[in-house]
């Protein structure tokens, strides 16, 4: 008796911090577009309301998972390819920062920042891209921050691991030109998300400039991705900021962050 033929894996789009700002207003955007999502983060929780506001477990598969921790990557990878799904569009955007002198930093938060924020994007994006390739298609969205264009003292874990992803993402785009696969670097500014409270930016200067939302900066992503475009910097006063960076030293830009970025405990 000659055996079935092996069922095609489904495909599915995979969000990582998708439990709050950023990455839920992305999930929510996904939803609308008819994808059929996985949503990963730490607070199952949250991901479990998520996922019964967005169409229940037919729509929405959740791992809940701490992405910092060692073989990470590995459990979702074989997660997925147990319930039969696997990724041809992934969405990092799982990150954490903190605002402080790097001397007096925990060793923890420390190594913990570049865990999640570089060695979670690099390891995930190894794992699902080559299936996106061999399939011809596929997108990967990277969530930076307009931090990665200039040092930011105070911030200078956060900023520098955001440099590497810019970088990072724009060798990738051109690896795969050709191959079908469209690659984004999203770079938002300040974003009403629950990011300030846990980073401690809502105690700095910066804090007081104006922030967009979570969904307009989502809805820029997906609009941009359909054009493919690379770089992709939303609101307009952000890229403004970032035209009139290049025409300034740099010792002038670090000056400026650094005054923006010093912890002051009096701000509100």
């Amino acid at each position: 008796m000659t055996p079935a033929p092996a069922r095609p894996p489904e495909l599915r789009a995979l969000v990582t911090g998708a439990s709050s700002g950023i990455g839920a207003a992305f999930a929510r955007g996904l939803r609308a577009r008819g994808r059929r999502l996985v949503l990963v983060a730490r607070r199952g929780d949250r991901l479990r309301r998520l996922a019964d506001e967005l169409g229940g477990p037919a729509e929405v598969a959740i791992v809940p998972l701490d992405l910092s921790a060692p073989g990470a990557g590995e459990r979702l990878e074989r997660e997925l390819g147990a319930r039969g799904l696997a990724v041809d569009v992934l969405v990092n955007n799982a990150g954490v920062g903190h605002t402080g002198a790097f001397h007096e930093e925990p060793w923890e938060r420390v190594l913990g920042m570049v865990d999640l924020n570089v060695r979670a994007v690099v390891d995930l994006t190894r794992r699902f891209l080559p299936g996106m390739v061999e399939r011809g298609r596929g997108q990967v969205v990277n969530v930076v921050s307009t931090s990665a264009f200039q040092p930011v003292p105070y911030l200078a874990v956060y900023a520098a691991s955001k440099a590497f992803l810019l970088s990072f993402t724009e060798a990738l785009a051109s690896e795969l030109r050709g191959s079908g696969v469209t690659v984004q670097a999203l770079c938002p500014g300040l974003t009403g998300t629950e990011f300030q409270q846990v980073a401690g930016t809502d105690k700095v200067l910066f804090n007081r400039t104006g922030a967009m939302t979570p969904e307009a900066v989502a809805a820029c992503s997906l609009a941009a991705l359909e054009r493919e475009s690379l770089r992709v910097v939303p609101g307009w006063q952000n890229r403004l900021v970032l035209r009139l960076q290049r025409l300034l030293p740099s010792t002038l830009i670090r000056r400026v962050a650094g005054q923006l970025f010093r912890p002051r405990p009096q701000a509100q």
